[in-house]
């Protein structure tokens, strides 16, 4: 057999081709005997030796995956950044002129930040790294005529399985036979509710996949019922294979902190070699050094001035970041995406799993009457109250709530026990929740089967729209049914005026977003377990019961507080409108109809009219999984930085799309945590909002960092430029340049790194997303700053050498002024706009010891022999100490007189300690 042929008369094949447009190929549109002539199939299965013969072709039954990444991959991984080329390139540079010297402080450095890198990357790929559970289960197939269990991974085309309720679907497949089926599907479509399978049904080509009723699809849970079906897709020919694949595709999201550090490494690589050239011109022309000379001290100046602590201050910022992140639920498996969340101007959320528990949940119960309860409570953990009129009920008050929980636990095929402390359950969610609603007013299952034992039933199908029971009841045959209020509701006979109620408050409900059964029960003749029974009539109604997914716990408050932050959200579901709306109703996102757009929307208005469409939604309903990618692109290119929380398949396009992936790491399937760049262990949605802080806190860091070693570096730049253009001796060494970047420097800026958040992070909206790291504030903070440093270093450097002192004394003078400066303007660093003065020092205790450390390095390198060779340095006296210390306080009172000035023009100054 040649897996590769395709059929010309519908399309179907197994080669690359087949299914590009539908993920399970048009397996749905045709009928079961054409199926199963194009897998070359049978109802009675295959035989070992055509399985074994396909599995050879084809492959197992597997999902694609990323290899796990190398420690040597990791580690050359650090390397991939403009920052690092340009650091590496001047290192070659310095090398070639034989400045070993300075090229070795370079590649250290680099070497430093790669091992840093390695190491956290390495932790977080472990701590992120699930096993590949969707496909690890085993199948029953039937197989030289007998049924049998196998691997999973060993199903083929053409096998044919046996599924019934709590298995999970091995393969994509189309149904044979089927008795009252239902799959859970949400994993894949988002959709909440079981979707009830029907093997008659045929479909047009373009379907939908969550529309497919005569499919059972890889990795969805048979919630109800039994069926036999034929494979038609394994591995990556089925719908989570194809998803999957996408995947492993190249990133087409970056990471926020990506995008403004390659901007700003443009910006300070010509800045700086444009400087270094000026400086090099200057000296040839006016100072009367040689072109050698000048170009090598160019260079010198050049390395200097480039900022070579930062990609360790950096990778520091971020590693502390993650950890911070792990301690509050985010697991962060890329450096780069720490600050991701707090860049973030929007969110596009998932809503089954993610923003709701994906339990499905008794909310309100309507009996005849108008008697309403509402129930509380959440998932099938069965913890909560009826109330009425706000106040709880004792579980044994209402006869008529008694019988309608009586029916509910009778006419039902779940189970929920109490084990080891905690709750376990089985079988279809709508079951389940009957159930924990019934618990709720003390009734179990199992006692209520031995008082009323069961004679006989009636299986949930469509064409029936209800489910029926017989048991025992006091001596006498009583049917329990729930289904469908419509059909449900016409089998009773009661006051019409009360069943028209009834239908209309069914209505009402399901405008709310309910799903509605009606419940009914009614003593019945000539029922036994002999033969199948009647539709029975005459029935009693007992009322209406409403349930819903719920929302997560704290998800509105977590939604409401994003928004306090800048950051919008907006609902991204498979689920039908008005169910979605209703739950972005409960959320806080809109009560307005006309925000809710729908998959067939999205499709109408083509690809001109995409971005209006997704700017103006907030809530998206009934959207397919390239949908959703096709939003996040929509978003994007409106100018959002968007990030997308997801727990299923169907959200994995979607999660590697975006310029932050945020996957659910308890419920989260493996292939959304492959697409993910962070994950949440707890899968609370709150935590974002925890990861948005921590982001925030971490970009501010990094900030400061470049702030401090952009404006030192440059201060230097201005130093050297104002000696050399007034025809006076080079100010510092090279390597005492280098000693003030890499060591005074380096250790100050990583101890800034560690820096703790300040208030009201969360009050200030995202930065715009076009905004680059050097915006207006940055450049006029570090324009100050260098050229305070640089003119009174240059003044110190002048008075010096008029005052009789030695070049090499001058030198030192002004070299230990320069650590003195980086000293003082480390608290200034600490904070873009509040006072320094506002800021303990006790409240960043790395910081002070980082600052004690590096002081003290300097100090040593003045009065020990080895030190003064290296650096050409010598002890100073305590009237130079004096002098020097208060010259290195004007940094502070200028840069606080700055933070005045901007909080007055923007009105925003605070002087308060935390």
């Amino acid at each position: 057999m040649n897996l590769d042929r395709r059929s010309t008369a519908t399309g179907i094949g197994f080669g690359e081709e087949a299914g590009q447009d539908v993920p399970s190929g048009r397996w749905h549109a045709v009928g079961i005997d054409e199926v199963l002539r194009d897998v070359d199939g049978n109802r009675g299965g295959l035989t070992e030796e055509a399985a074994e013969a396909r599995l050879r072709d084809i492959g197992p039954n597997q999902l694609p995956r990323a290899p796990a990444p190398t420690l040597a991959e990791i580690f050359l991984r650090q390397f991939r950044s403009p920052l690092i080329y340009v650091l590496a390139a001047a290192a070659m540079v310095s090398l070639s002129l034989g400045e070993i010297k300075d090229a070795a402080f370079i590649f250290g450095v680099l070497l430093i930040n790669a091992i840093i890198g390695t190491v956290q990357e390495n932790r977080a790929e472990h701590a992120s790294r699930a096993l590949q559970q969707l496909l690890k289960i085993r199948a029953t197939v039937r197989r030289d005529a007998q049924v049998k269990e196998i691997d999973a991974e060993l199903l083929v085309p053409g096998d044919v399985v046996y599924l019934e309720s709590g298995n999970r679907v091995p393969a994509d497949s189309r149904i044979i036979s089927a008795h009252g089926l239902e799959a859970d599907e949400s994993l894949l479509t988002g959709e909440s509710v079981p979707v009830l399978k029907q093997p008659d049904w045929i479909g047009d080509a373009d379907t939908p996949l969550a529309d497919r009723h005569n499919m059972v699809h890889a990795g969805s849970i048979i919630s109800r019922g039994r069926c036999q079906a034929v494979v038609v897709g394994t591995g990556i020919r089925s719908a989570i294979g194809r998803l999957a694949l996408d995947v492993l595709a190249p990133d087409s999201g970056k990471p926020p902190l990506v995008y403004r550090m390659e901007q700003f490494t443009r910006w300070i690589a010509i800045a700086v070699l444009t400087a270094a050239a000026i400086v090099a011109v200057l000296g040839t022309v006016l100072g009367g050094y040689s072109v050698t000379e000048m170009f090598m001290f160019g260079v010198a100046l050049a390395v200097s001035a480039i900022p070579e602590g930062l990609p360790v201050a950096l990778t520091v910022a971020l590693a502390i970041g993650t950890t911070r992140m792990a301690r509050r639920g985010v697991i962060v498996r890329h450096l780069t995406a720490v600050e991701g969340l707090g860049s973030c101007t929007l969110i596009a959320s998932d809503k089954t799993g993610t923003l709701t528990c994906n339990e499905l949940t008794v909310r309100q119960v309507r009996l005849p009457g108008d008697d309403c309860f509402d129930v509380t409570g959440q998932g099938f953990i069965p913890e909560g109250h009826f109330l009425s009129g706000g106040m709880p009920i004792e579980p044994d008050e209402g006869v008529a709530l008694a019988d309608l929980a009586r029916a509910v636990v009778l006419c039902n095929e779940a189970d929920l026990h109490h084990i080891d402390g905690g709750w376990t359950w089985r079988g279809d969610p709508t079951d389940v929740a009957l159930l924990t609603m019934a618990y709720k007013l003390g009734w179990r299952r199992e006692t209520s089967l031995e008082h009323h034992p069961q004679v006989n039933e009636i299986p949930f199908e469509a064409e029936r729209q209800f489910a029926a029971t017989f048991h025992r009841v006091d001596g006498r045959v009583r049917a329990m049914v729930k289904g469908a209020p419509e059909r449900v509701l016409e089998m009773c006979d009661d006051d019409p005026e009360t069943l028209d109620r009834l239908l209309e408050v069914a209505q009402e409900m399901a405008r709310e977003g309910y799903r509605i059964l009606a419940v009914a029960d009614g003593i019945v003749d000539g029922v036994d377990d002999t033969h199948a029974p009647p539709a029975p009539d005459d029935l009693r109604p007992l009322g209406l019961v409403g349930m819903i997914d719920p929302l997560r716990q704290g998800v509105g408050e977590a939604v409401a507080q994003a928004r306090r932050a800048g950051v919008e959200t907006i609902m991204v579901t498979g689920d039908h409108p008005v169910t979605a709306l209703a739950i972005s109703k409960d959320l806080g996102l809109t009560d307005d109809a006309t925000t809710v757009v729908t998959g067939t929307e999205l499709t109408d208005a083509g690809d001109e009219g995409l971005v209006d469409v997704v700017s103006k939604g907030r809530v998206f309903a009934r959207v397919a999984p390239h949908q959703k990618l096709e939003i996040v692109n929509a978003a994007r290119e409106a100018g959002h930085f968007v990030a997308v929380t997801g727990d299923g398949a169907n959200d994995a396009p979607a999660l590697k799309a975006a310029n932050i992936g945020v996957a659910m790491g308890k419920s989260g399937t493996d292939v959304a945590r492959e697409a993910a760049e962070l994950v949440l262990s707890d899968d609370h949605f709150a935590t974002i909002t925890a990861g948005i802080e921590e982001g925030r806190i971490a970009y501010d860091n990094i900030r400061n960092v470049i702030y401090l070693l952009v404006s030192t570096g440059f201060a230097e730049v201005v130093l050297v430029a104002l000696a050399i253009s007034n025809g006076m001796p080079l100010p510092l060494l090279p390597v005492q340049l280098l000693w003030l970047n890499l060591v005074t420097n380096g250790i100050q800026d990583v101890a800034l790194a560690f820096e703790p958040g300040h208030q009201n992070v969360l009050k200030r909206g995202p930065r715009p997303p076009g905004e680059s790291i050097f915006n207006r504030l940055m450049i006029e903070r570090t324009v100050i700053g260098a050229l305070l440093m640089g003119v009174v270093g240059f003044a110190l450097f002048s008075w010096a050498i008029n005052s009789g002192w030695s070049e090499s004394a001058a030198r030192n003078g002004l070299l230990l002024l320069m650590v003195l400066f980086e000293n003082v303007h480390l608290f200034n660093c600490r904070s873009e706009t509040r006072s320094a003065f506002a800021l303990s020092p006790l409240k960043s205790p790395v910081l002070l010891i980082g600052m004690i450390v590096a002081f003290s390095i300097h100090v040593s390198m003045l009065y020990l022999p080895w030190g003064n060779l290296l650096l050409s340095t010598e002890p100073v006296s305590l009237d130079q100490w004096l002098m020097l210390a208060a010259l290195s306080l004007s940094i502070l009172f200028v840069m606080e007189l700055h933070k005045l000035s901007w909080a007055l023009r923007h009105g925003a100054f605070r002087r308060q300690a935390e």
